[in-house]
């Protein structure tokens, strides 16, 4: 039968062993969340981030129609009936 006193030392070199594997594994997670998180949160350049999601039917806004006509005249101050 193996002697208690090296049975226990290989106990402890592999617990030792599992704790610095695992020290690591969450050192390394850390980072990775640490990096995505920083890459989320950094500012935006214009053209780097795209834009999701778009008009149905773009071209409904080829030709004004008769509202926004006279909306665009009431911003523009070129109301016909003041006249």
């Amino acid at each position: 039968m193996a002697n208690e006193e090296l049975t226990k030392n290989i106990a402890y070199i592999v617990l030792i062993l599992v704790f610095v594997a695992m020290a690591r594994l969450v050192a390394k997670r850390a980072g990775e969340n640490r990096q995505t998180m920083l890459d989320a949160a950094a500012p935006k350049i214009a053209g780097e981030d795209t834009l999701e999601g778009g008009a149905k039917n773009p071209s409904q806004f080829d030709e004004p129609d008769d509202e926004a006509l006279e909306q665009m005249a009431d911003l523009l101050g070129e109301d016909d009936d003041d006249q």
